[in-house]
């Protein structure tokens, strides 16, 4: 039977391909493989980002884009250094992180270390524990403000059984003192189990050969938490306090769900006073500089952070 030019270039053709594959390097291969992501990152990210360099140095507003661009230098980064209104938002960012962070690490340290215990029902606990994350910012933002009502609220009636406080007359997200704080609650029971998680993988990675040395060395159980558990579990502590700082740096929509930045400008973040700026003000150039000013904020930060890490996990 004859085999046609055409199926004998099909059949040749995988094994020239083949070929050709195993005659490149390793590297030669990889590169083949990843160029395109490298390019198609390259794209989405550095381009918008050396473009909103540029708008910077200008006054370019979105709403006026037929108007003339004139490059006035650094006058934007100078106003927003200046701003007042600025150093607040970033007053109300700098204690919403820290409590956060706070309260996440401790509260998620602990919970690691009970189901690390392996009690009766640990996984049933644990997927308990684990929904908060598993919802959507949308759903948990209308939920809790839900929660906070004033007539119909639960947190304010649970308020109210420990105070004096007329539930009806009060409500959290609506009082200036107590706005902060309301966020603050939020995001810690969203987000706490995503920190028990990280921790409980620390603690499990702990040899058990460790504390069994300890023990013959008849070290209490107070010595083995301080010299071996804390130790051995603080990379982890620190990779998750990095993940959760950068993400509650740009928290956005949780903060305007429950509050919109209210009361006034208590729970104004800077990311939404930079969506103000952009896309309320249309001060396109403006906004342009306060986004490089905590994008550089923020990279200065974390490589710092990140070297500290490395420290840690290098001892």
């Amino acid at each position: 039977m004859k085999v046609s030019p055409l199926e004998k270039a099909a059949e040749a053709t995988p094994q020239k391909l083949g070929r050709s594959i195993r005659g490149l390097s390793d590297r030669a291969i990889a590169w083949i493989f990843v160029t395109p992501t490298i390019l198609l990152l390259l794209a989405i990210n550095i381009f918008p980002l050396i473009w909103t360099i540029r708008l910077s140095f200008t006054n370019y507003r979105a709403n006026r884009p037929n108007a003339d661009i004139k490059f006035i230098g650094l006058r934007n980064y100078e106003r927003i250094l200046t701003d007042s209104d600025i150093w607040q938002t970033m007053q109300a960012t700098a204690h919403f992180l820290f409590w956060t962070l706070l309260l996440q690490v401790v509260i998620g340290f602990a919970l690691a270390w009970l189901i690390n215990r392996k009690f009766k029902g640990t996984g049933l606990w644990t997927t308990i524990i684990v929904l908060p994350m598993m919802l959507s910012p949308a759903v948990v933002g209308n939920f809790w403000t839900f929660l906070y009502q004033p007539q119909i609220g639960l947190f304010n009636y649970l308020i109210s059984f420990l105070t004096t406080i007329d539930p009806s007359s009060f409500t959290m997200i609506g009082e200036v003192s107590l706005a902060p704080w309301a966020i603050v609650i939020v995001d810690t029971w969203m987000w706490t189990p995503f920190v028990m998680l990280i921790c409980l993988a620390g603690l499990r990675s702990i040899p058990d050969y460790i504390y069994e040395a300890a023990e013959c060395d008849r070290a209490s159980s107070w010595r083995q938490f301080w010299t071996i558990t804390i130790p051995m579990v603080l990379p982890f502590l620190m990779l998750a306090v990095l993940f959760r700082g950068i993400e509650n740096f740009k928290m956005f929509d949780l903060v305007v769900l429950l509050t919109g930045g209210g009361p006034g400008s208590t729970t104004e973040l800077t990311s939404i006073n930079l969506k103000r700026e952009a896309f309320e003000k249309w001060r396109t150039g403006y906004a342009s500089a306060y986004a490089v000013i905590l994008f550089v904020t923020i990279f200065g930060l974390a490589s710092i952070y990140v070297k500290a890490l490395n420290k840690v996990k290098d001892r």
